[in-house]
């Protein structure tokens, strides 16, 4: 825009949890778009890097990074020391005017960033400290979601069990096998990308899914599992909540695990091949369980869609998708009308009005 001051946007990325390698690859896209012959004209942007160890390094540096001229191997061995910044000393971030976090996971998606980035008085892209709070944890979103009425799977919690005494063991895996039908998910309670997710088809397999599930929380989600799609629908906005098209992901392994995520050839499917009624409700019940968890900015809501009796279940919210080229959220907003620089630019537009 002729004579309008450019927009300097704050692009946080990496953070020190199990989804670091997929943080880079979501903001290299994110830059990119940011840097695009249209959005140039609006917008520039600082690039923060921040390590496996927590520590922030400077904008140049962290640029750096997402051009490809530094290898992240040689930041992990700490060669840059003297490029690491403070975040309280705020001399780098004076002149952002909005952040755009795209932290996945722990210390990031969790609300952390948020609650640390309210300090600094600027708008921020994505929604608040709860709504992001609340998606990061399955237990807590399902309770919500149960709450307000909406359609589920069969699940059991359990808070943080001691699996090395042999009278909870037992009575923990017998409960499992007196409600639920195989096979199921068994989920950390806090985590993203699939990380720490087993599915079991017998008795066996549950001892060593739930040590692999409390290795990253202790408090366990444990699903039953169904004859299902995977369907997928994209949300922006705040005040007014709008959804993108509906799509699917059709995996080559038995479930949609990391690997499948992000190194498989999966077939996605936008628009998704299901009746205009049935899409209908998808996309209200997306609307729906934002709004019961306080989320708002960008989100992507996961469905499941039983094969047989077209079923629909909630499955989740993920309040920081992945903008990597495998990504479905920047996919399902282009099949909808807005390209990826398109959508950036949406995002901030949006978060002004937060």
């Amino acid at each position: 825009m002729i004579g309008e001051k450019k927009k300097c946007i704050g692009l946080i990325f990496g953070g020190y949890s199990n989804e670091h390698e997929v943080s880079i690859s979501s903001a290299k896209t994110v830059f990119q778009a940011f840097n695009s012959e249209i959005n140039k004209q609006r917008f520039t942007v600082k690039a923060f890097y921040i390590n496996k160890f927590g520590d922030w390094l400077n904008s140049q540096l962290s640029e750096k990074i997402l051009i490809g001229e530094i290898e992240i191997k040689t930041i992990k061995q700490g060669v840059f020391n003297q490029e690491k910044i403070n975040f309280l000393d705020g001399i780098e971030f004076q002149n952002v005017d909005v952040w755009f976090p795209l932290l996945h996971g722990f210390n990031g998606e969790d609300g952390s960033i948020h609650g640390l980035l309210r300090f600094t008085k600027k708008p921020l892209v994505g929604c608040g400290i709860l709504g992001s709070a609340l998606g990061m944890d399955k237990i807590l979103m399902k309770t919500i979601f149960s709450n307000f009425k909406l359609p589920q799977v069969n699940y059991l919690v359990f808070q943080n069990p001691n699996l090395n005494n042999n009278e909870v063991k037992n009575n923990l895996i017998n409960e499992i096998l007196r409600k639920l039908n195989f096979p199921i998910f068994v989920k950390p309670s806090n985590s993203g990308s699939s990380l720490g997710i087993s599915k079991v088809v017998n008795k066996s397999e549950i001892l060593q899914a739930l040590e692999k599930a409390q290795a990253i929380d202790p408090r366990i989600l444990v699903e039953e599992g169904l004859e299902v799609r995977e369907i997928e629908c994209g949300i922006i906005g705040k005040t007014q909540l709008l959804t993108s098209e509906i799509g699917e992901v059709k995996y080559e392994s038995d479930w949609f695990d990391y690997d499948s995520k992000y190194y498989s050839n999966n077939k996605i499917t936008i628009p998704a091949e299901i009746d205009y009624k049935i899409t209908k409700e998808i996309k209200e019940i997306a609307i729906q369980s934002c709004r019961a968890l306080n989320v708002f900015g960008f989100a992507r809501v996961d469905f499941f869609l039983e094969k047989y009796s077209n079923k629909i279940f909630l499955n989740e919210i993920n309040t920081i998708p992945g903008f990597t080229k495998k990504s479905m959220f920047p996919m399902l907003w282009k099949a909808s009308g807005l390209n990826i620089e398109q959508l950036v630019a949406k995002l901030v537009d949006i978060s002004q009005d937060l």
